[in-house]
């Protein structure tokens, strides 16, 4: 059986912090709900394996001591010692009290871990059935409001509430509160192009900053970034700038931006100009 480290891609030295992200990533890419391939369901069980037993202080003692057969005959997926277990369909999560709930320090609302797939992502293992019998409404923010989060006063079942919207919720997902559920419209920006947390823009250089290079400074989400325009850059270019994407709901990972370079052609030069470009073009 694979490793359980290897499973969760951490060392063996990993802190909690760092399982309990490299679970929460995990787990949202393997989640059955979202991820519709074969091997999906046997992956995420065995993702949570390996974040139940490495979790717990306790049995990842036993665990780097004896390995696999530690576990051997209870089975996994069932917390002990004061562990707390979720069912959503055919799917079980579970976790021991020791190591933490991997989505501590998300406002659950008295909802289970499995919901928080739905409150960020927009789905979850809840039926569709037991949706309708739930009200929900519709709010829209701006792109700078998704960047950043925003926390909206809204008149809702006749009485006013203050709701918070996470920084870096996409056009389209499902917020679960206590007794509501909230859709989120985005507006668009006409500087960025959104692809989940990946962010685009579109940055027109000069014709000479194309041949020779130079410094740049191009619009960030947050704030002006400066960037280095190497010598021959062509138009369509695009340059990655990691990490300054949109934040992940309630996570301290962000995606990236990729700057994608045009440049711009003057329609009239001068005669002083003309005769540079010519010489140019007979050196090249």
């Amino acid at each position: 059986m694979q490793d359980y480290y290897s499973i969760l891609g951490v060392s063996r030295n990993a802190g909690a912090d760092e399982l309990k992200s490299a679970y929460r990533k995990l787990a949202l890419k393997w989640h059955p709900d979202r991820n519709k391939t074969p091997e999906a369901t046997e992956k995420f069980k065995t993702i949570n394996q390996a974040y139940e037993v490495l979790s717990d202080t306790k049995k990842k003692s036993m665990y780097d001591q004896i390995g696999h057969e530690a576990f051997s005959r209870g089975g996994h997926g069932r917390a002990s010692g004061g562990g707390q277990q979720y069912q959503s369909g055919p799917f079980t999560y579970s976790y021991s009290s020791s190591g933490g709930s991997p989505f501590e320090g998300f406002d659950l609302g008295g909802t289970d871990p499995f919901e928080i797939f739905e409150q960020f992502f927009g789905f979850g293992g809840r039926s569709q059935s037991s949706r309708q019998h739930r009200p929900a409404y519709q709010i829209t923010i701006s792109f700078d409001e998704a960047v950043h989060g925003v926390a909206k006063e809204v008149r809702i079942e006749g009485k006013q509430k203050t709701i918070k919207i996470p920084a870096g919720i996409d056009n389209g997902m499902r917020i679960r509160f206590s007794d509501f559920d909230l859709l989120v419209t985005v507006l668009q920006d006409n500087r960025f192009k959104r692809e989940g947390q990946d962010v685009y823009s579109e940055v027109v250089i000069s014709y000479a900053t194309a041949v020779i290079g130079g410094i740049i400074s191009v619009a960030g989400i947050d704030d002006a970034i400066k960037v280095k325009v190497r010598p021959g850059t062509t138009s369509g270019t695009a340059m990655r700038l990691r990490g300054k994407g949109m934040i992940y709901p309630n996570s301290h990972q962000r995606g990236d931006q990729y700057v994608v370079f045009t440049i711009k052609i003057p329609n009239r030069i001068s005669s002083h100009q003309k005769k540079l470009l010519e010489e140019f073009e007979g050196e090249m």
